[in-house]
């Protein structure tokens, strides 16, 4: 099982140089280390930045900072028994 709170101190990292507030997924590229294909790992557990956003729910756009995006992808994933 992934430590959901590795995963999100990772999403934190990757997506806080974002230039909040973000109206879509398409605002958070410019800030990823790899584009799309950032890595969130814990343990066993992997997803990219691409996956995330095939596999979440979409959000509640626009989010006014990173930590509430987060907040959002981990109860999405969590909703989905991802993690």
């Amino acid at each position: 099982m992934p430590d959901e709170d590795e995963l999100r101190e990772q999403m934190i990292d990757a997506f806080e140089g974002a230039d909040y507030p973000i109206s879509s997924p398409m605002d958070l590229v410019p800030a990823l280390p790899n584009g799309p294909g950032t890595k969130f790992e814990s343990g066993d557990y992997s997803i990219t930045a691409m996956e995330l956003n095939t596999k979440t729910s979409g959000g509640d756009w626009p989010y006014e900072d990173v930590e509430t995006f987060v907040d959002d992808i981990i109860e999405d994933l969590k909703d989905q028994g991802e993690i």
